[in-house]
């Protein structure tokens, strides 16, 4: 008798989200008509998309059947948030002991709020984004998934569009230079949520945002739907810094867009320590001649943590810069992927394209996967990529070692190096340092296994 081995089907459900429970707290808040109508148009779009699955090519790599939607997909608003949950470190002031602007978030409510008045004189909104939908409606009506994301994008970024749960609305007025940092904590510790972040930098201003995506560690699968936009308008100069440091039972899934006009830069910078799994789609579109935009990463997992980050460079008028370099080490048997594309489309002629992966293995048991990609529809351009997968140099240990540096020492200084050119691009000391800390907690871990 023959015995037939049936192979285990994926399933990759849907989360529980109804269009019901969106009304109903859109309803709560007394969300504006246009609003809700957005919401309507987005979940539309979210029904009519398939799941994900692993016969989708950007998707392949990154297996989510086995997320506990009924923990990780039930949508959890705290009624009574207490900033204290969130560390006194992520909280202190970014620059010196004067705090530019600080917004924290506790599972997707307001736990606390401060603007410094110098800020405020400027004309500068920094604001939840439930409150600017009532009391700046046509500056977010004129950008929310208008010139950067859309809710077609796929399907976590339609379920955004439609179910935000909460999100930050920064809107910086024409030629006007902050000075102080801003600063945004989403922090979550059980369910379900869904955050957005908008940015719009008019006409010849300049700033620096920092958002962070924080939460404890715990045993039950806990979600996040997550959406970003970053306008920047001619001649503007957005820094924009963002920082994940989830729990191991996080599973993100988020979308972050840049829309660059005329002569405007985006200075994008990504560090990633946490989660279950994250999968997240990363684009700058450079919409306006002479554009320019660097996106930078670094990673370190560890465990068995999956972070799957697909990133595009969208060279769409002429003579624009775009650079990228996405850097990560890899421990236990932890897995990373890194799909990246530089696309220049018809008319483009005199782009300048290039990126860079670099992935460092400490243990035998950890993956890399790296695909670069180029598109060119355009002549006169200059496109380059390179992507690198290796160990960590023995050599270079060996050579501390016998200057009496503990392996582990030298271990920890060695991929302090290795991140440092990424590093160096946050410009807070502070958060470097924490970033830093992390790195050795996970290097440590090593040692300790």
């Amino acid at each position: 008798m023959t015995t037939v081995r049936r192979r285990r089907t994926r399933e990759f459900v849907e989360p529980p989200i109804t269009w019901e429970s969106i009304i109903e707290r859109a309803q709560a808040n007394q969300e504006p008509d246009w609003l809700i109508e957005l919401r309507q148009a987005a979940w539309a779009q979210y029904q009519a998309m398939p799941m994900p699955t692993l016969k989708d090519e950007s998707w392949r790599r990154t297996d989510y059947s086995h997320i506990n939607w009924d923990s990780a997909g039930i949508i959890t608003i705290d009624e009574n948030p207490d900033i204290a949950s969130i560390p006194a470190a992520n909280r202190a002031p970014l620059i010196g002991d004067e705090q530019g602007a600080l917004l924290a978030w506790v599972n997707g409510t307001v736990a606390g709020q401060e603007l410094n008045p110098r800020l405020a004189e400027q004309g500068i909104i920094f604001t939840d984004l439930h409150t600017a939908c009532h009391e700046y409606p046509d500056l977010v009506r004129d950008n929310l998934f208008q010139k950067a994301m859309t809710p077609n994008e796929g399907k976590f970024a339609a379920l955004n569009a439609a179910g935000w749960t909460h999100g930050l609305f920064v809107y910086i007025p024409k030629n006007t230079r902050v000075e102080l940092p801003l600063h945004s904590i989403f922090y979550q510790h059980s369910g379900a949520t869904l955050g957005h972040v908008l940015v719009v930098v008019d006409r010849g201003a300049e700033v620096t945002v920092l958002q962070e995506y924080l939460s404890p560690e715990g045993e039950e699968h806990t979600g996040y739907i997550g959406g970003t936009e970053l306008i920047v308008g001619n001649g503007a100069n957005l820094r924009y810094v963002s920082l994940q440091a989830w729990g191991h039972n996080m599973y993100e899934f988020s979308h972050g867009r840049g829309h660059v006009m005329r002569d405007g830069q985006l200075d994008w910078v990504v560090g990633s320590m946490g989660s279950k799994l994250t999968k997240s789609f990363m684009q700058i579109a450079l919409d306006g001649e002479g554009a320019w935009g660097r996106m930078s990463g670094m990673f370190f997992a560890d465990g068995n943590q999956l972070l799957d980050h697909d990133t595009f460079q969208v060279h769409n008028q002429p003579n624009t810069t775009s650079d990228l370099l996405f850097k990560s080490a890899l421990k236990d048997e932890a897995h990373s992927v890194w799909r990246g594309m530089i696309r220049v489309m018809p008319g483009a002629i005199k782009t300048d394209g290039f990126q860079a992966n670099n992935n460092m293995l400490i243990s035998s048991t950890a993956r890399a996967d790296s695909i670069p990609g180029l598109e060119i529809e355009a002549d006169d351009v200059r496109c380059t990529h390179a992507a690198t997968i290796g160990k960590m140099e023995e050599e270079y240990i060996f050579y501390l070692m016998t200057r009496g540096v503990p392996r582990i020492e030298a271990e920890r200084l060695f991929t302090n190096g290795y991140f440092w050119d990424v590093l160096e691009r946050i410009p807070f000391e502070d958060v470097q340092n924490r970033l830093l800390a992390d790195v050795d907690r996970k290097i440590l871990g090593h040692h300790n296994q």
